[in-house]
């Protein structure tokens, strides 16, 4: 077993969730005198610049088509359509919760202030610790929850017993006093479902075709998160923190280093394709950032061939990245690598600190002390820009780092302390709060969420470690959807310290442990009807339009529920699940036909049970090595990218969600279904969409990242530019589906989670996928596009997996129409992209698109021209071939009509 990595020992951690620990403006600190300020430049040293700065990167601008087998996700028979046979589990008992953190410590609840400087902590041995109570109805991730327990059992019979060589290596952290808020009053949105077993149906495997190497953790993996650079492939991919990037250097570039790189781009450096001038405004096809550009490396002397690279505490917002010079060293240093990190920071034990840069030092100044203990360097790279050095010996001794080239800044041996590493684009004032923050770190984060009427409210909040960690408020950057949803406490902690993100505007700096957003008008009276923002649900369709839609109706019952979802791939049979459960409740409630939805009904149920049952042609199996329920299509030699690559954690929320939403339908329909479905139900949701923090078999939220505001759809699949999603309108179905799913079985809090993700869909998908031409986050020269087509997290391509065709690139971010298409995009959008890509005359007119896209883009029309959308379905000599596999006419002439457009 590795040696555990350790913070060091003036350090602690400490949850500040209260106002009065945050500190809005920068304290006074060490005055800097002429005196102490020393410039060190380059040693001329012959030969030492004969390779120039690397300082353009790499461009990788090939799709990455792993994983994404080129088909259409909206497969469309060429013969007849009807015949398809091919942090804390609670906040509300702080008195416990401390209790349970520092046992036998008497903590002083006083507000004021302390009369001097905490002092440090001794060295400490971690104890283990017991579960909190949970007697709290107000939830939020537990960043301290226990690991599973050595054994559990999958469904009645199967028991599965975790290798003991997966014992997490990282020390738990010291825990100091902090203050507890819970959230608002009313719906908690984390409350999760129970955690036991999965039907015994779904059997175990433990032979992942994707090794679990170069991570250690015991528990369910975060397998869809921003850090899977460091354990998948060569573990040398960058991981984007926003506004940084970090890679394992790996001995790569001039600089052949075994260190942590860290970069950040400016938009001078970004790469764009070629424009299309078949879209009005000629925008480019694609923009991209470069990779492998080490502006600042944090190495040592010892590190070389023999590193090892590990990840542990893979958490939903954080994970350690640890480099060691060998296998089972004592000697480490410990990156915790934590989204939206204001520095980018290295512990270090034992060991030699070597601080590069393969753009080149200009000069280095040593820049004084913002406080008793740690020692700030500014360095100015030869591209001009700045870099800040914090420097935190565990030892309290002047670390006096030498520049010993252009590109080695070079500290003592056997050096035990922390380096911090900004990029700082604001002159002096923004130093200043650089300073304020500088000697402490997030390790780890947590979200909790409330929903008060229609509106939501949650909140991101932060654990630290570092110096005086009492006294020091964190810096955290904030993204452009953050910034606009902050409540008024939060934006007064703002500063004007800015960096651009790869793909995802300009991050805000922050001053504080914890951010409060705030989401209204969430689209709580949304039910399986039309619905709009404006004028809520549409259950009711005038006789003109019930005669219309029943004669549809009539016929499209008639197809085979049975042939059209025995399919061999999840997603495809989710779909027309959802498809048939929507015809049939539009039949059933729409039209009042129960006579007629009956026996279709019926059949459905019969089809589901397939699943169910796990009788289907690719079975699910739960994967003990990353913990989840995949697909077994890329088992026992299987291609990855079977199904859209299931078995690796690819779309598991679009692939799932379809079939939650069918089961809120079926559910809805016959309650007395539910009794022996719902824990199937919720194995989905478990997997995908997981409330609980403690969940032994499935980790927390995989695809959904609370960060971002959207979910992430890649999975086990090594990538040059990270983590990405294509279809916006199928994120959004999963979360409408969740809200549906709750509201179903009676989960409140499962139905308020999902209102309070389309809300923060609805403002995400605004600012970075689908582009209104004022937006201001995306390039001016790109958002003539209108949709991003691929959004990855170093690039965005307006193009698809499976080809260029413009209805593809648009259209698949509209499909599944549902109720919460509306509420997600909006009329203005809607209607700039429909006049520059669809309109007769326009790049693509939808007149002239062939398959089942058509039907797509004009069910879409319904957001803005619901009488031309209904007229188009209307028709007497419609051409079924414009309906793909996962929709149905019956519900585009309900769906329009539901939105004003059906006669009167």
């Amino acid at each position: 077993m590795e040696s555990r990595s350790t913070w060091s020992p003036s350090t602690m951690l400490i949850w500040l969730l209260a106002a009065r620990t945050v500190y809005a403006a920068p304290r006074p600190t060490r005055l800097e005198t002429p005196t102490s300020l020393k410039t060190q430049y380059p040693p001329s040293t012959q030969g030492a610049r004969l390779l120039p700065p690397e300082t353009q990167g790499f461009y990788p601008t090939k799709l990455e088509h792993e994983g994404h087998p080129y088909v259409e996700p909206t497969p469309t028979d060429s013969g007849n359509p009807f015949d398809v046979s091919d942090l804390l589990d609670t906040l509300g008992d702080s008195d416990t919760l401390l209790d349970w953190l520092l046992p036998g410590i008497n903590l002083d609840d006083s507000d004021a202030a302390p009369s001097s400087p905490p002092e440090p902590l001794a060295w400490w041995t971690p104890t283990p610790r017991p579960k909190p109570s949970t007697s709290s109805d107000n939830h939020i991730y537990d960043l301290f929850s226990t690991r599973p327990p050595s054994s559990w059992i999958i469904g009645s019979s199967q028991s599965v017993t975790p290798n003991p060589s997966d014992t997490p290596t990282s020390t738990p952290l010291q825990v100091a006093q902090g203050s507890f808020i819970t959230m608002a009053t009313n719906q908690d949105v984390f409350i999760p479902l129970p955690t036991g077993a999965i039907p015994s149906v779904v059997s175990a495997r433990n032979d992942h075709p994707v090794a679990k190497t170069g991570i250690n953790s015991t528990g369910p993996i975060e397998t869809n998160k921003f850090y899977a650079g460091f354990f998948l492939g060569t573990q040398s991919n960058a991981t984007f923190t926003h506004p940084y990037s970090v890679f394992w250097a790996k001995g790569s570039g001039i600089l052949q280093s075994w260190g942590m790189a860290v970069s950040h781009i400016e938009y001078n450096l970004v790469a764009n394709g070629p424009t299309n001038s078949h879209i009005p405004g000629n925008p480019v096809s694609y923009y991209i950032n470069p990779i492998g550009i080490q502006s600042v490396v944090l190495s040592a002397t010892e590190l070389s061939s023999s590193t090892v690279l590990t990840t542990e505490d893979p958490l939903p917002f954080s994970a350690n990245a640890v480099l060691r010079p060998q296998a089972g060293s004592s000697q480490n240093i410990v990156f915790p690598v934590v989204q939206g990190m204001g520095y980018v920071t290295a512990v270090y034990t034992q060991l030699q600190p070597v601080i590069q840069s393969a753009v080149y030092f200009r000069e280095v100044v040593t820049a004084g002390s913002p406080r008793p203990g740690i020692f700030k360097y500014r360095a100015t790279l030869s591209d001009g820009t700045v870099w800040l050095l914090y420097l935190t010996p565990e030892n309290g001794q002047d670390p006096d780092l030498k520049l010993v080239s252009t590109t080695n800044l070079q500290g003592p041996a056997g050096w035990s302390g922390t380096i911090q590493v900004a990029k700082n684009p604001g002159g002096t004032s923004g130093e200043k709060l650089f300073d304020n923050s500088s000697g402490v770190f997030p390790v780890q984060a947590a979200v909790s969420g409330s929903v008060t009427n229609n509106t939501g409210s949650y909140r991101l909040a932060w654990a630290k470690s570092g110096k005086d960690v009492q006294n020091t408020p964190l810096m955290m950057f904030a993204l452009p959807h953050h910034v606009a949803a902050f409540d008024s406490t939060t934006k007064d902690r703002m500063t004007n310290i800015t960096l651009r993100t790869t793909t995802k505007g300009i991050a805000t700096a922050v001053i504080g442990e914890y951010w409060t957003m705030t989401e209204p008008d969430l689209p709580v009276t949304m039910d399986f009807a039309p619905w709009t923002p404006a004028a809520g649900s549409s259950p009711l369709l005038t006789a003109a339009s019930q005669q219309v839609i029943a004669s549809v109706a009539a016929v499209e019952l008639q197809q085979s529920i049975e042939n059209q979802t025995n399919l061999n791939s999840m997603y495809y049979s989710g779909k027309a699940l959802s498809k048939f459960a929507t015809l049939i409740y539009t039949v059933d409630q729409l039209l009042g036909d129960h006579a007629s939805a009956a026996p279709a009904l019926e059949n459905l149920k019969k089809a589901y049970a397939r699943f169910i049952q796990n009788g289907q042609q690719y079975p699910l199996v739960y994967d003990t090595v990353w913990k989840g329920v995949v697909s077994s299509a890329s088992y026992n030699g299987g291609s990855t990218g079977a199904d859209f690559g299931n078995t690796l954690y690819n779309d598991h929320h679009f692939h799932y969600g379809y079939f939650i939403h069918a089961a809120a339908i079926i559910g809805r329909l016959d309650p007395s279904w539910l009794p022996n479905n719902r824990d199937w139900v919720n194995m989905l949701v478990r997997d995908a969409g997981n409330a609980a923090a403690d969940d032994p078999l499935f980790p927390f939220s995989r695809s959904f990242d609370w960060y971002h505001g959207h979910s992430w759809a890649k999975g086990l699949f090594e990538s040059f530019d990270g983590k990405d999603q294509e279809s916006t309108s199928e994120d959004t179905m999963f979360a409408y589906a969740l809200k549906m799913w709750g509201k179903t079985i009676g989960d409140a809090s499962m139905e308020a989670r999902g209102n309070l993700m389309l809300g923060i869909l609805r403002r995400s998908l605004h600012n970075y996928f689908l582009m209104d031409s004022d937006n201001t986050n995306q390039p001016a020269n790109f958002i003539a596009n209108k949709v991003t087509g691929i959004l990855f997290e170093n690039k965005i391509d307006h193009t698809t997996y499976f080809g260029n065709n413009l209805e593809y690139i648009q259209g698949i971010h509209m499909l599944p129409l549902l109720p919460s298409s509306s509420y997600v995009r909006s009329q203005k959008f809607v209607q700039e992209e429909w006049d520059a890509m669809f309109a007769s005359g326009a790049s693509d007119p939808a007149e002239n698109v062939a398959g089942g896209w058509k039907g797509v883009l004009y069910a879409n029309l319904a957001l803005i021209r619901p009488a031309s959308s209904w007229n188009f379905f209307a028709q007497s000599n419609f051409d079924y071939s414009w309906i793909d596999g996962g929709a149905s006419r019956t519900w585009y002439l309900a769906y329009a009509a539901g939105l004003g457009g059906g006669p009167s």
